[in-house]
């Protein structure tokens, strides 16, 4: 058995990209960025350290949350899974891309902070999974796919 499950917290560095595929569907991407911070043991210094990670949204109403919601700034926790593409450069140089990728099933979204979204018709809080629970403090939606082909 494996698994492969990425959970992060962090903020968008700049506001998603909405692209339209071939087949109508829409798909976000963004990156968010991952800090720590510690005080240098022979200095004294406070150090910190910021990771960028290249997030990936397949799934119709994760995209809708994304577009209606999130924006540059906005603190997010996000389940996803790692996925490591290959593509070509203008040169036709192979390069390699690996991305936290948010599909249909298993992938979780959750607005942290209300800096993202509009305060003018968000709601305080949504969750779209098996129970339909509600929250108070974000937005949040979870998609699960019972019908997994294997």
């Amino acid at each position: 058995m494996s698994v492969n499950k990425v959970i992060l917290v962090g903020n968008l560095g700049q506001d998603p990209e909405i692209k339209n595929m071939q087949d109508g569907k829409e798909i976000a991407t963004f990156s968010i960025a991952t800090s720590e911070s510690w005080k240098d043991k022979n200095s004294g210094e406070k150090r910190d350290k910021t990771e960028w990670h290249r997030i990936v949204v397949f799934s119709q109403g994760l995209v809708g949350i994304i577009k209606n919601y999130v924006k540059k700034g906005t603190k997010l926790y996000i389940e996803g899974q790692l996925q490591t593409r290959k593509w070509s450069d203008s040169n036709g140089v192979e390069k390699y891309t690996t991305e936290v990728v948010l599909t249909q099933f298993n992938s979780t979204l959750q607005i942290l902070d209300n800096k993202g979204g509009s305060s003018a018709g968000a709601p305080s809080g949504y969750e779209n999974s098996d129970n339909s629970s509600r929250k108070n403090s974000n937005v949040s939606v979870e998609e699960t796919d019972d019908e997994i082909p294997f």
